[in-house]
């Protein structure tokens, strides 16, 4: 296994540590920011995320095949997608005290971070490739660990970034002692794709009132058009 997946990894736990003193504390520098960061984030999801999913789902091997509809990956994803929002209308419900909603959110996260983590040391993702997964889900990791000290800034710093921080720790342990099936690693692909799609389009895609268009657009067609050339040259 190539030494970059788990500078990767590293990086991921440093950036839960470290978000908040990332962010620019100016207010159109911040704007700037999470403009920059959504139409990253949104160009991931189309350009690399989506094709991906449909990679996994031609790549059913027999004799799963004879069963499959060109739809299951898929469908995989949109639960993800479900069982987040599931998850976000519970832990906003008034009956639901501050702390519980704190410790449902930062649990259920560091299962997500675990999942991502797996994924990314189950794959071997190596060379330009890494450092382009590693710099879109990067920004991601920032923007949903701000999310969560925007919401719960005590409980954050004091636990909330260690248990994010853990969840890495535990895919990155998964992905090193288990071999799951290549049908098996698909779907959990294919979950935490629906979970992301989800929370690109929750946590980074800014509203208009605070959306810097320009830096907006400039991410979403950089990022798309050096993707889609590395894949050209690369063929990834």
């Amino acid at each position: 296994m190539s030494v970059i997946p788990y500078i990767v990894g590293i990086v991921f736990i440093a950036i839960h540590f470290l978000a908040n003193a990332l962010l620019p504390s100016e207010k159109m520098k911040r704007m700037k920011w999470f403009s920059f960061s959504g139409g990253l984030a949104v160009s991931y999801v189309f350009v690399y995320l989506l094709p991906t999913l449909h990679k996994e789902q031609t790549n059913i091997a027999e004799p799963y095949r004879r069963l499959s509809m060109e739809s299951e990956i898929y469908f995989v994803g949109l639960i993800g997608v479900v069982i987040f929002l599931g998850i976000q209308i519970i832990i906003s419900q008034k009956y639901v005290s501050h702390s519980s909603s704190f410790w449902s959110a930062i649990s259920f996260y560091a299962l997500y971070n675990a999942l991502v983590s797996y994924v990314v040391l189950s794959t071997d993702v190596a060379g330009i490739q890494a450092l382009f997964y590693c710099f879109a889900i990067g920004l991601h990791f920032i923007a949903v660990a701000h999310d969560m000290w925007r919401e719960f800034p005590g409980e954050y710093n004091k636990y909330g970034r260690y248990v994010l921080a853990v969840g890495i720790v535990i895919g990155w342990i998964l992905a090193l002692t288990t071999d799951l099936r290549p049908l098996f690693q698909s779907i959990i692909f294919a979950f935490v794709s629906g979970a992301m799609i989800f929370n690109v389009f929750k946590h980074e895609l800014p509203s208009e009132r605070e959306t810097h268009f320009p830096t907006f657009a400039g991410a979403v067609f950089i990022y798309s058009a050096i993707t889609m050339s590395l894949k050209l040259f690369f063929e990834w």
